[in-house]
């Protein structure tokens, strides 16, 4: 039985914005895991408390700005898909903000493969940057959490790292890594994100009870 629920809304809707409020997300998930050497790191700080805002807010803290390089992404995405279901045989299937019912967690996938049993996250990368990643045949350090945190949500056996440049010979255009779901401590991924969470939910509780009372004369 799935553990979460999926609310199918397409990315970047309101919607979408909705369903994601005050919930840990796979973009995010590196910002979880940021550590310094004393203390906690700044962006670890800024995402916790954004996800205090959005809790008392009701609104998201999101600006929904696209970047031109996740434009190109969003926009190359069909051709990726295509190759990639060439060249594996898997068809691809999208859904939209899967919740889990559990935990303030959930994550948007770029794809699946029949009922979660595999997934698949393409980037589209600036071209030097895809040759490395086709050269070292690994998934790049700072996208590893966001594969972990969707394989946790999801219960994925596996997922597919896809980077993408159609602007080179077709051989070099596309390269597969696969991380499989026992090549990963999620146990300890599970227990950041809990613990995380937790920190979330006393401070928007703190906040709940915090008053500033005016001396008079």
């Amino acid at each position: 039985m799935r553990g979460f629920d999926i609310i199918g809304a397409p990315q970047r809707s309101p919607e979408w914005f909705q369903a994601r409020l005050g919930r840990v997300t796979g973009s995010r998930a590196a910002d979880v895991l940021a550590t310094i050497k004393v203390g906690e790191a700044a962006a670890r700080r800024d995402y916790r408390m954004e996800l205090v805002a959005e809790r008392l807010t009701g609104v998201t803290a999101e600006d929904g700005y696209v970047t031109a390089d996740m434009q190109r992404g969003i926009d190359l995405e069909p051709q990726a898909f295509a190759l990639y279901e060439a060249l594996t045989g898997q068809l691809v299937e999208r859904s939209g903000f899967l919740a889990l019912r559990d935990v303030m967690a959930g994550c948007s996938l770029d794809g699946h493969v029949g009922d979660f049993e595999g997934l698949i996250e393409i980037k589209s990368p600036r071209t030097a940057n895809h040759l490395a990643n086709l050269r070292s045949g690994t998934v790049p350090s700072k996208y590893m959490p966001q594969v972990m945190h969707n394989l946790w949500v999801t219960g994925a056996a596996w997922c597919d790292f896809v980077s993408f440049d159609p602007r080179l010979p077709e051989r070099l255009q596309m390269s597969i890594t696969r991380v499989n779901r026992d090549d990963v401590d999620l146990v300890a991924y599970a227990t950041k994100v809990r613990q995380f969470l937790d920190e979330v939910e006393l401070e928007v509780s703190s906040l709940k009870g915090f008053s500033v009372l005016q001396e008079t004369a």
